[in-house]
């Protein structure tokens, strides 16, 4: 299924709630209530646009393989060349071996081991420009303003779409049109060292994260 947290987005959303009962040995029952519609709402029709496509490296990570295995190829189907992970951990030794070969990375949120905004955090503090989207269900710790105001270039609530996903990734990739820039002058030899700064100040201190105990 999509997960409790994934549920509980998509009813919230809706301004629904969720109640659960459980007994020890009897199992759970969960209740889904959403407001009424008094009307039968309008389907548009039209020209659909055609997705969002590229050619850039991308970095997936989910700990979930089903859901690194589906992205992992409509990522490609759109172009793409994609590296994923299932671990944070080893993702950001994937990314910290050679910062410069990714120009964007997008993760879950909630994972074994490492949080996707505290990934976040070291990626940035590994290369400060790294674009990062989170791709996450209902969740307490970030919203899409926390995100925001912490650097990350984008978030989207899951269940997402094949056109809304490829919609942010170009959206991310094509700001100010520093991304494609960065990676082609690295490519053609022309990076100096200088692209991979330290990120100033920790723009996490609002999560009450610290990343000295983070794993890495």
């Amino acid at each position: 299924g999509m997960g409790l947290a994934v549920v509980h987005g998509i009813v919230k959303n809706h301004n629904g709630v969720i109640s659960v009962e459980s007994e020890p040995g009897k199992g759970a029952a969960f209740s889904i209530l959403l407001p009424a519609i008094a009307e039968k709402p309008e389907i548009e029709t039209g020209i659909t646009d055609e997705l969002s496509m590229g050619d850039e490296t991308l970095l997936f990570v989910d700990d979930e393989k089903s859901i690194v295995d589906l992205f992992g190829h409509i990522l490609e189907r759109l172009g793409y060349r994609v590296i994923t992970k299932t671990n944070p951990v080893e993702a950001l030794d994937a990314f910290r071996s050679n910062p410069d070969h990714f120009h964007a990375v997008i993760t879950d949120m909630t994972m074994p081991q490492m949080t996707g905004a505290q990934l976040a955090q070291k990626l940035m503090e590994i290369r400060k420009d790294i674009p990062v989207i989170i791709c996450t269900g209902y969740s307490s710790m970030i919203d899409e303003e926390r995100a925001h105001s912490a650097g990350i270039a984008g978030y989207v609530m899951k269940p997402v779409s094949m056109r809304e996903m490829a919609g942010i990734i170009r959206k991310v990739l094509d700001r100010g049109g520093r991304g494609r820039e960065r990676l082609k002058q690295f490519h053609q030899g022309g990076n100096d060292g200088s692209l991979s700064n330290q990120h100033p100040g920790n723009p996490f201190d609002d999560f009450g994260f610290d990343s000295d105990h983070v794993a890495s």
